[in-house]
């Protein structure tokens, strides 16, 4: 059974459970740091093709996703409202050249994250179960606040 579906116990919180799995395949450091600049690329190129499409759309999608990370973790919500918010600006001021850039970023940085699980040796988590294209951007956060001494 898929650990991210199983129940946690009281001791483990579910965040937990879920980026400990989604680090199983991320243990090389080569792809660690591909993961680390691809993810959040992938996020502002997918944020901003939706928003090409319509900014509303856009807006929706960042809602559902931060109710997702709402029943994760207040940390996690707080986290990506901040992300989510800086998205939607930097988004609304590529908007000229919105399409053009989100379509070759968003190419590039799934072959980058591609490469990186080549090198790995383990496919992406997200085959496993689709919510780990949530839980990624969460892995990295959790990369990098850990290297700045904090943790979930």
């Amino acid at each position: 059974m898929n650990p991210s579906l199983d129940d946690t116990t009281p001791t483990t919180p579910r965040i937990e459970t879920l980026i400990a799995h989604y680090s199983e395949s991320h243990l090389n450091a080569v792809n660690e740091a591909i993961h680390c600049v691809c993810v959040p690329l992938i996020m502002f190129s997918l944020v901003g093709l939706i928003y090409a499409a319509h900014p509303a759309a856009a807006a929706l999608f960042l809602l559902a996703s931060l109710v997702y990370y709402a029943r994760l973790s207040w940390r996690a919500f707080a986290l990506m409202l901040v992300w989510s918010v800086a998205l939607l600006a930097l988004i609304s001021a590529l908007e000229t050249h919105l399409l053009v850039v989100c379509s070759t970023v968003f190419v590039l940085a799934w072959i980058g994250q591609f490469i990186g699980h080549k090198i790995e040796g383990k496919k992406p988590s997200f085959f496993e179960d689709i919510q780990y294209l949530w839980v990624g951007p969460l892995f990295v956060a959790q990369v990098l606040l850990q290297r700045a001494g904090w943790h979930w």
